[in-house]
């Protein structure tokens, strides 16, 4: 059977009475632009973050930029990023002027290695964005106390992780900025694009509010130069519509993950990507402390066939992706940058030959999950 890598429809279809309410409540008002459906939607998605500040904005790249801003980065400023992620991360650093320097990630997690950030940390860095990668926070404690070291400005990238803690404490809520993504593909999905800027400092929060519309507090009036990251109020008054689901949604994917763990582990020459081994088959790894909420369920395919399980899932209609086939250090748009900027970031450049993303998304039946787990099991005899 047909099994798709995301079904939104699965999930927004039953919703759309309250969509449809959403809608008629914010068209008949027609206050498009900020308001209550703005200011409702922060405060009910506040908790989720455990920060004291959270901003809707229009997206998550606009998220990172913003934060960016506020802190003051800029030219001849370095910003130290992994160089497996998503492209945003590292664009919004140069698109604010800075010089993003690129950061190798640990192989069993797929976040940043703070030994390699203390490598390349330099007199110019002023800030660093760990990515709490496909849903699992990265070790924060040890980003801190380098930053910390260093007196380095900590964005959380944590698009892909609303929800996810480590030992307790949200993602999002540790450095001085934390940044998510409400994308369709997120656990908490727009219809359409979105975003959140959080923060525990007051005066941060603030500013960033001003450089949301364009630097302007109050009306009329530009202490600084910002830009338009306003969300729409129909986007915050869907997303209020799903928020209250949030919870479900995210356990049902990590019920699906712990099915894929537990079926797929008992495949021959099969491992977690913690245990070295010479395995044809590398299952994600959940460090202790995590509460990982499987944005993504990223495999690891060593010996350079993941192309060939691609294809054979493909045939088989089966949805797969590889998240991500190049990394950042390896962009064209990049290529300019200095050799220190570049290097060493071998382990990075292995994931992208060998990672593939399976289906997680909460909707998933058992028939499906069964039917992903025997695909893999074939390719593996």
């Amino acid at each position: 059977m047909p099994v798709p890598l995301l079904d939104v429809n699965a999930q927004n279809h039953p919703l759309h009475d309250g969509f449809t309410a959403a809608f008629e409540r914010v068209f008949k008002t027609g206050h498009f632009i900020m308001g209550e459906e703005i200011a409702g939607f922060e405060r009910e998605v506040q908790p989720l973050t455990g920060a004291s500040h959270a901003l809707s904005v229009s997206s998550g790249t606009d998220a990172i930029l913003l934060a960016l801003m506020a802190l003051e980065v800029g030219p001849g400023d370095e910003v130290l990023c992994p160089a497996f992620t998503f492209f945003a991360t590292a664009g919004c650093v140069s698109r604010v002027g800075a010089t993003p320097i690129f950061v190798d990630v640990l192989p069993d997690t797929f976040n940043i290695d703070i030994a390699d950030a203390r490598a390349k940390v330099t007199s110019k860095t002023k800030a660093i964005i760990p990515v709490h990668l496909f849903g699992q926070c990265a070790n924060m404690e040890a980003v801190m106390e380098f930053a910390n070291e260093h007196l380095l400005h900590v964005i959380e990238d944590a698009a892909q992780a609303i929800g996810a803690s480590r030992h307790g404490t949200l993602a999002g809520s540790i450095g001085h900025f934390g940044c998510y993504s409400f994308f369709p593909s997120k656990n908490l999905g727009g219809l359409g694009d979105g975003g959140l800027l959080v923060t525990n400092d007051g005066d941060l929060a603030l500013r960033a509010k001003s450089l949301r519309n364009h630097g302007m507090e109050p009306k009329y009036y530009h202490s600084h130069i910002g830009g338009n990251f306003r969300m729409d109020a129909l986007q915050a008054a869907f997303l209020r519509v799903k928020l209250p689901h949030y919870a479900g949604y995210t356990k049902q994917r990590q019920v699906n993950a712990a099915f894929y763990q537990e079926q797929l582990s008992k495949l021959p020459g099969t491992a977690f990507s913690s245990q070295p081994a010479d395995a044809k088959l590398l299952l994600p790894y959940c460090e202790e402390g995590n509460q990982h909420i499987w944005n993504q369920f990223t495999l690891r395919v060593p010996g350079g066939r993941r192309d060939a399980l691609k294809q054979h899932l493909l045939d088989l209609k089966i949805g797969c992706e590889i998240y991500y086939p190049v990394t950042l250090d390896q962009q064209a748009c990049f290529a300019h940058l200095p050799e220190s900027s570049l290097r060493g970031c071998e382990v990075s450049h292995q994931l992208a030959e060998e990672v593939l993303s399976i289906p997680i998304y909460s909707e998933l039946t058992e028939s499906q999950k069964t039917e992903v787990v025997a695909a893999i099991a074939a390719f593996l005899n």
